[in-house]
């Protein structure tokens, strides 16, 4: 197995990839986190890690401290982040950071000529040009670690890439439903993180509710699989059995199957393109009574139309996108703005910065990135 370094190791991703790596006894060269020194350090300890880093730096100081006893290097902040990646020889990276804080760790990664298993969707959302061109230029993949993303690698294989007519991605549907929008102008925090099917960090929860999530994903997809928008479609599938499909211009629909297990798509991320005995649960077809499927609601839940209109624009509009729902998001979690304040805030920003579609460059983009959540918190504090 390829040696390891996992990034966001203390997140909802990175420790059940820690499952997997104690499953097939994957070494660990590298872990990185944002501020849990605690779960970092038995991380360490555990899985004899050389190389470390944490986001936060006074985390660092401290983890420092707590590794005394060992030969383990510590690095602090985003640059040391991509420091440690460059330095401790791993030959993959697992990318779970969460938010455009793990863009310049992918672009490290591939300009390293390390193989990429890619969680961080913002990488794509924010920068996706950029990358898969980096990417294509390193002879490197990028696999998908998203169990959607997953799932259309997999079922790709069944045809040629001229043969593809749609990618279907699927939806859970969130917390949320059915909801009408003077029901989601009531909904509170504590109702939003409570997902019905997937146990994940607190923004990529709020970004399910708000289908936000959904609208990444098939930005996503337009990067990683080099489809446009136009051919790729959402269903709503509240058992979250089917993880995504591909339709194929003979009209047969290739699907791919398992229960709600992200341990399973993280060990073919890791894995592929063989396949190895997982430790998830098994799917028992003969016990689940439906599978149902419905239109996504885009007239309600509007920032997953707005998602496509970043991503038909081009340029950097979805980096704005991304900035001011990070932003947006963040407010909320912390009780400065309502539920359905994050749909106008991320529009809006979008309406005002129309100008982005027509940026392209790195420079450009993190620009547009820092403004838009400039704008958002702004307009918060006013």
């Amino acid at each position: 197995m390829p040696s390891l370094a996992l990034l966001g190791c203390t997140g909802s991703i990175g420790t059940q990839a820690l499952d997997v790596a104690r499953y097939h006894d994957i070494k660990i060269k590298a872990l990185s986190a944002n501020t849990n020194v605690k779960a970092v350090e038995a991380q360490v300890r555990e899985f004899g890690v050389k190389y470390c880093a944490m986001a936060d730096e006074n985390s660092a100081r401290s983890l420092k401290l707590s590794l005394a006893d060992t030969d383990t290097k510590v690095f602090s902040g985003e640059e040391g982040i991509c420091a440690m990646i460059n330095e401790c020889g791993a030959e993959t990276v697992l990318n779970s950071i969460v938010g455009k804080a793990g863009l310049m760790p992918t672009i490290t990664a591939l300009s390293n000529g390390k193989k990429l298993a890619l969680a961080n969707k913002e990488s794509l959302v924010v920068a996706g040009d950029i990358v898969m061109a980096l990417a294509k230029e390193n002879g490197k993949e990028i696999l998908p670690v998203d169990s959607e993303h997953g799932a259309v690698y997999q079922c790709l294989s069944a045809g040629k890439k001229e043969e593809i007519k749609r990618l279907i991605l699927t939806a859970s549907g969130g917390p949320f439903f059915g909801y009408t929008t003077d029901m989601l102008k009531k909904v509170t925090l504590q109702e939003t993180l409570a997902h019905p099917t997937w146990n994940m960090g607190a923004k990529i929860t709020v970004d399910s509710a708000t289908l936000m999530n959904k609208g990444f994903e098939v930005i996503e997809a337009v990067h990683l699989f080099d489809v446009p928008a136009d051919r790729i479609g959402v269903l709503v599938h509240r058992e979250s059995i089917i993880h995504s499909m591909v339709e194929y211009i003979d009209n047969s629909i290739i699907a791919q199957l398992g229960i709600p297990d992200m341990r399973m798509c993280i060990q073919h991320a890791l894995t592929a393109p063989d396949r190895l005995k997982g430790n998830s649960q098994p799917l028992d077809l003969s016990k689940i009574r439906n599978l149902s499927f419905y239109d996504v609601d885009a007239d309600t839940f509007v920032l997953f139309a707005a998602a496509i209109r970043a991503i038909k624009a081009g340029g950097a509009m979805p980096a704005v996108l991304n900035a001011a729902n990070e932003a947006a998001v963040g407010l909320f979690l912390d009780s400065k703005i309502s539920f359905y304040d994050i749909f106008e805030k991320v529009t809006k920003t979008m309406d005002d910065m129309s100008f982005a579609s027509e940026v392209h460059s790195l420079e450009g983009i993190l620009s547009c990135d820092k403004e838009a959540r400039e704008r958002v918190t702004k307009e918060c504090s006013l």
